[in-house]
């Protein structure tokens, strides 16, 4: 693999083959966070190819720029969230592009800044924000959600078992003192779970931050819609390659993608299609695409990644 000076990009090899890209070609990145994807993208497409890089963290566009410097002419970074691709993209007048990539995690340069807090590894301000100009933040949810709501987005956002005691502990603490900063919380999290099962599945605070952090962000919000508006802005035989990192996610991803691929609403006993709905794309990964053992010992959060990708017709 590649030196990416601190960013490991996830599934790299993997996205640059599947995209089949092409010198000349023009491509969306999404979700540029650490620019790893990006600058593999370009050196493939470059000279004549085109770059739009989108994120809706100032810090990933800023760093973007300094990184991708020598692809300068043929790149634009837009600090937007990768949900709004219709109308940048009719903004600079693109009507259609040669492939896409979504990229769906945190960045390692964002759970590197221990002040944003997105890590549950170091003391910050709970914020989470991955726009920082958001005005909701991981302190607002935590000490302002109600016990049934902090439960409920825990249990399906963070598929955590535990939901409803890590619910009432945090409400309980939060009366004797607000919870601040993301060790605050982790204390909270490590007495409500109890301490016979802490250690399964990895850290005890690790899927109440990952709910959390999809509510701070919303994540899921708007998924499916904008795979659609990624489909309808392909060229033919254009791809997009899609990385998630957890279940809900993928469930999206993978369930927009059949219904993509066959959209016919007739009923089974039917000989024959009379709704009309035309196949949009072919699945090109039968299952996702997961790293291999070798990238996950170099790089431990690439375990949960799983990379689909779609052709268009």
């Amino acid at each position: 693999m590649e030196a990416f000076e601190g960013h490991k990009p996830v599934l790299y090899k993997e996205v640059m083959e599947l995209l089949q890209l092409r010198h000349g070609d023009t491509i969306v990145d999404g979700t540029l966070g650490g620019a790893g994807h990006a600058k593999g993208i370009l050196e493939r497409i470059a000279p004549d190819g085109f770059l739009i890089g989108i994120d809706k963290d100032a810090t990933a566009i800023e760093r973007g720029k300094e990184r991708l410097k020598e692809y300068e002419r043929n790149i634009v970074l837009i600090r937007n969230d990768f949900k709004q691709v219709t109308s940048i993209l009719d903004e600079l007048h693109i009507n259609k592009v040669n492939g896409a990539l979504l990229d769906l995690g945190v960045s390692s340069f964002q759970l590197d800044q221990a002040e944003r807090g997105f890590s549950y590894h170091q003391d910050a301000p709970l914020d989470m924000r991955m726009n920082q100009s958001s005005a909701l933040t991981a302190y607002e949810v935590v000490n302002r959600y109600s016990e049934e709501d902090l439960c409920k987005l825990i249990r399906e956002y963070g598929e955590e078992k535990w939901a409803a005691r890590i619910a009432k502990f945090v409400v309980e603490d939060r009366q004797i003192r607000e919870l601040e900063t993301t060790q605050d919380l982790v204390r909270t999290i490590k007495k409500a779970i109890p301490r016979a099962v802490r250690s399964d599945g990895g850290h005890p605070a690790r899927k109440t931050f990952q709910a959390i952090r999809i509510e701070v962000n919303g994540e899921l919000s708007g998924l499916e819609t904008a795979l659609e508006q990624y489909v309808g802005k392909l060229e033919k035989n254009g791809r997009l390659a899609v990385i998630t990192f957890h279940s809900l996610e993928d469930r999206i991803v993978k369930q927009t993608f059949k219904r993509l691929q066959d959209p016919c609403e007739c009923p089974k006993d039917f000989p024959v299609c009379v709704c009309g709905k035309q196949s949009q794309v072919k699945i090109v990964t039968r299952k996702p695409v997961m790293p291999a053992e070798e990238e996950i010992q170099e790089n431990p959060r690439a375990r949960s990644a799983k990379l689909r990708v779609v052709e268009k017709r």
